[in-house]
């Protein structure tokens, strides 16, 4: 029997009447289910549904909400700030219109491929599987990095055994293509007397598997600010340079007037070095090969103030009253978790400002909770949405008292 959807849960998945929830449907769409709630059929289209761009949508599990007209696939990623603050006791805390990149512009991707009966699958995971949902488009993904996975995939084909996968994790620097490779098994061996020719041929510059350089014919760079930053294998990058240039706005605004400021969880100095062209930086991450690529970066670059870069462990050993009160403004950028104990320091330091970016408003939401709780206020939340189509979201919140 057909039912109704009458709205969306936090994972982008439609929500029926009798409160089930239902993958790629759209609220007042009437749709028959299968006993495990998948969409059999659209009886009666919502008007707020349009055709997905992507002809792998509903199959491949990297989007899931290219079916919504783009005012309610924004106002959802609005919504679901606005709800997350709600669960944690927030009420009127403005939440600035959605800001999407375009799509074809995402420089970083993890793809998979398997060989299975001879004939090699590349792309993402189906939703909730791990067959490989072999792509012949991608409206997300910068284009050279799709035109570089489709010209790999004959490569991947005589390189793999049966059943064996592999995970390609791929980034677009500004001079070139870096290529990471994850083997499940050793590596094969028929890949190394071809690596220069298929480098060239596909614009890759640097292929690395663990912590071992493949080939490199020139060091991936990417520019931050004034300053060019040599990339580490399998480098963590914000998704897009667009969405990049977005937060660094809200950051600077949010950071104007400080001499000295913290960058916690600097990563390879994405708003580090920019921030460095107007104040004093100190930078922290616990990854070591991060944490001295903005220094070293720093160092032959003209026009900064002064970078210190320090490897530490901000969940284990956060930066403690007497550091903080070195900075006049603290940018924290955590990974999904937050920064539970890093926020508790500042909540109890005298600290006046901080900037807070998050990709997960779950954990942006509990830590605001404790800032708020010693006196912080909350400016406008920005959300950024660097992950089209998905559930996944950014955000960018100044906190003063």
């Amino acid at each position: 029997m057909p039912i109704r959807i009458t709205g969306l849960g936090h994972a982008g998945d439609g929500i029926t009447e009798d409160g089930r929830f239902a993958p790629f449907t759209v609220p007042g769409d009437l749709v028959t289910l299968d006993a495990q709630d998948r969409l059999v059929e659209v009886v009666a289209a919502s008007p707020d549904r349009v055709e997905p761009p992507c002809p792998h949508f509903g199959h491949c599990g990297g989007c899931a909400l290219q079916h919504l007209k783009v005012p309610v696939y924004t106002a959802f990623k609005r919504d679901l700030v606005h709800r997350t603050l709600a669960q944690r006791g927030f009420s009127g805390i403005e939440v600035a219109e959605v800001h999407s990149v375009p799509p074809y512009t995402r420089r970083r991707v993890v793809l998979h491929a398997h060989k299975q009966g001879g004939q090699t699958r590349l792309g993402f995971h189906a939703r909730g599987s791990h067959t490989i949902v072999d792509l012949s488009a991608c409206v997300i993904m910068k284009p050279a990095l799709f035109s570089c996975a489709a010209g790999l995939k004959p490569y991947l084909n005589q390189w793999l055994r049966e059943n064996e996968r592999i995970a390609l994790h791929l980034t677009l620097a500004d001079n070139g293509i870096a290529l990471h490779l994850s083997w499940k098994h050793a590596r094969a061996p028929a890949m190394i007397a071809n690596l220069a020719k298929i480098a060239a041929y596909l614009d890759i510059i640097r292929m690395t598997e663990g912590d071992e350089i493949l080939l490199e014919r020139e060091a991936p760079q990417l520019r931050f600010g004034k300053a060019d930053v040599r990339l580490p294998a399998d480098p963590f990058l914000q998704p897009a340079r667009e969405g990049e240039a977005i937060l660094l706005s809200h950051i600077r605004n949010g950071v104007r007037g400080a001499k000295t400021i913290a960058d916690l969880f600097c990563g390879l100095g994405t708003f580090s070095l920019p921030l460095a062209e107007r104040h004093k930086v100190l930078a922290f991450d616990s990854d070591p090969a991060m944490v001295a690529v903005p220094l070293t970066a720093a160092r032959g670059t003209q026009g900064l103030k002064p970078v210190t870069a320090e490897r530490r462990d901000l969940f284990r050993r956060p930066l403690l009253g007497p550091e903080i009160a070195q900075c006049d403004a603290i940018v924290l950028d955590p990974p999904r978790a937050g920064a539970a104990a890093q926020v508790a320091q500042i909540a109890e330091s005298r600290l006046a400002r901080l900037v807070y970016v998050s990709c997960n408003p779950a954990s942006f939401a509990r830590d605001a909770r404790t800032l708020a709780d010693r006196g912080f206020r909350i400016g406008t939340v920005f959300p950024v949405d660097q992950f089209l189509w998905s559930a996944e979201l950014e955000l960018a919140a100044v906190f003063t008292r």
